[in-house]
């Protein structure tokens, strides 16, 4: 049974971004495919230390890093996953600092050893994997989608673990209610990008 992995950095119980995630996990449960979301609100990360000893080592298996916490499961069940869901609302023009703070804990997955300028991705794509981008903003959605960083910093978490972005969900005026209902037409979209995720 094919498993898909949803990383989600939403800080707000059965907000927008909860609420498309529902509706990809029910749709992917009728095809027979394994979910598991991971609430990042939930999750022991600590901060990235910037130490680049998890960089050292070459090859395409992740690093090791010096910190003992959640995100060593967290990595191997990246690793075993066939596809990926990245999920954050946009919060002052970007991901949450809860999404934030994976996304930097992702360093284990780049080759950068001392005296070298830059990175490379231990994963240079060709893995077949699939991940889909899902995210929301107070603003309409063509300024999110279009002006904020939050998806290209969904995208980036997708090419540092070797997936291939095949769809996005952005959903606007997020804001305008305590307790937002996801539009129609935001669901609609979260139920055919689930199924592209399975058939891409």
């Amino acid at each position: 049974m094919a498993t898909i992995v949803a990383i989600n950095g939403s800080y707000r119980q059965n907000g927008i971004t909860d609420q498309v995630l529902s509706i990809m996990e029910q749709t992917l449960q009728r095809s027979k495919v394994r979910v598991e979301t991971i609430y990042l609100r939930n999750f022991d990360i600590e901060f990235c230390l910037n130490c680049r000893n998890c960089t050292q080592e070459p090859g395409r298996t992740p690093g090791v890093c010096v910190h003992n916490d959640g995100m060593k499961e967290l990595i191997e069940k990246i690793e075993k996953a066939d596809g990926y869901i990245f999920a954050s609302p946009t919060n002052f023009g970007s991901v949450t600092a809860l999404y934030k703070r994976f996304l930097e804990r992702l360093t284990p997955y780049a080759y950068w050893p001392w005296g070298e300028l830059s990175p490379k991705y231990r994963k240079n794509g060709g893995s077949g994997k699939r991940a889909v981008l899902v995210s929301s903003s107070a603003a309409p959605w063509i300024i999110g989608y279009y002006f904020y960083n939050t998806l290209s910093a969904l995208k980036m978490s997708a090419k540092i673990v070797g997936a291939d972005t095949v769809g996005t969900i952005f959903t606007g005026k997020a804001s305008l209610h305590e307790h937002p209902i996801l539009p129609k037409k935001s669901a609609s979209r979260a139920e055919k990008l689930a199924k592209k995720l399975v058939l891409a």
